[in-house]
């Protein structure tokens, strides 16, 4: 059984850890929490707090389940305690990019970040359809880096990650690198800024008229069929000749021609430093 502390454990993402690591049997759990309302939501669930000199010495595995501005104080804290050949967890690779790890050759660094579940995902049940963010009911995918450390413990971070995230279908190694490259510049530098512009397109719409109803079922329902026949759910299905006439009018009145250097390392590492 290996010994597992969970630091930040009151927090949002460490009450979807803790929930799922609860009940597993094969880890033997800690929690470190310091916000007096982190802590009032882990008694609400039975979870008591401890006291960091007690557990962080003796822990296989610390999980860094704090935001990524903190991660760089609570990390210089936290990993001189470790002890030689224990593995830290971070849960996005911003940190470890930006080189907010402190320097240990001893220790391993591992990050796994969930993809969420996917909008092609089909859930049975009504919980699982409507768990957007993953990690509860409805199954997704993870990512997965070994940043140091010897090769045989990707797979004891791997594992782990399955259980922080279940139901998991598949988990993707990557690089760290890639993992910044995946995360932010591509979900949220890209692509939650562009559905931060189609939703004001349809505010625009509505704004000139047209029905707030008719406006989401019809832009929805055609995001929805242009996203299948775009990532390979329809195969052999194409655009009409319309509507790929309209986009050749669309792209290079929307888009700068040279958006595509936002995944650029430079410019993920500017977006790393924004974050962090």
């Amino acid at each position: 059984m290996k010994k597992i502390v969970l630091v930040g454990a009151g927090g949002k993402m460490g009450m979807r850890t803790t929930a799922n690591l609860q009940a597993n049997e094969d880890y033997d759990v800690s929690y470190l929490e310091v916000s007096e309302a982190g802590i009032a939501r882990l008694l609400e669930k039975g979870v008591s707090v401890s006291k960091p000199e007690e557990v962080l010495p003796e822990a296989d595995i610390i999980i860094l389940a704090i935001p990524d501005i903190a991660i760089k104080s609570i990390a210089a804290k936290v990993v001189p305690q470790m002890k030689s050949g224990a593995m830290a967890v971070t849960l996005d690779p911003a940190a470890p990019c930006a080189g907010h790890l402190p320097k240990r050759d001893d220790v391993t660094y591992f990050a796994a970040h969930p993809s969420h579940p996917s909008v092609f995902n089909w859930e049975p049940k009504e919980e699982a359809h409507y768990d957007y963010f993953g990690g509860i009911a409805a199954k997704q995918s993870i990512v997965c880096a070994l940043i140091q450390g010897p090769e045989e413990d990707y797979s004891v971070g791997e594992t782990l990650a399955k259980e922080m995230y279940r139901p998991v279908t598949k988990a993707h190694r990557v690089t760290i690198e890639q993992m910044g490259i995946l995360e932010p510049a591509l979900s949220e530098t890209f692509g939650a800024a562009v559905v931060t512009v189609m939703k004001e397109a349809v505010d625009t719409v509505v704004a000139k008229g047209v029905p707030k109803e008719a406006a989401y079922d019809f832009f929805l329902g055609h995001i929805n069929i242009e996203l299948a026949l775009l990532f390979d759910q329809l195969p052999g299905g194409v655009f009409s000749d319309a509507a790929q006439k309209a986009i050749v009018y669309g792209i290079p009145r929307i888009f700068k021609d040279d958006w595509k250097d936002v995944f650029e390392w430079d410019n993920v590492m500017d977006q790393i430093e924004a974050i962090t």
